[in-house]
């Protein structure tokens, strides 16, 4: 696993951390069970504070990426199912609140392709 920490970038140090581990899960890079780095050992390698890795850790557990198994600890988690299942409740909950505020199909769609062009830069 590697990784690279900007401390002058934009995005925070645990951001990095997340959206680097996240992504190279996502690629394969990273395999399924493949075990992280300890907490205290990953912030040692980077320069970081063990808060900072240990926030970017619960993030990607929280989003379904990595899952911590207590003693033995934390290992890439099954890729997608999670993912794929909090993304459809959110979508769910999405659609039902659009419908509570009157909104049609047209415009609910456009509101989400907006917030993605927004996210996703483009």
């Amino acid at each position: 696993m590697t990784l690279k920490i900007h401390i002058d970038g934009s995005a925070a140090p645990y951001e990095q951390v997340r959206a680097q581990i996240s992504e190279q899960a996502r690629s394969g890079v990273l395999p399924v069970g493949y075990r992280l780095p300890t907490v205290r050992g990953l912030a040692e390698s980077l320069g970081l504070a063990a808060n900072t890795v240990a926030k970017a850790y619960r993030a990607l557990e929280s989003d379904g990426v990595i899952e911590t198994r207590g003693r033995n600890g934390t290992f890439v988690a099954a890729a997608g199912s999670a993912a794929e299942r909090q993304s459809a409740s959110a979508a769910q909950e999405y659609v039902e609140r659009a419908r509570r505020l009157g909104l049609t199909e047209a415009e609910a769609l456009a509101a989400v392709r907006d917030a993605l062009r927004a996210a996703y830069g483009e």
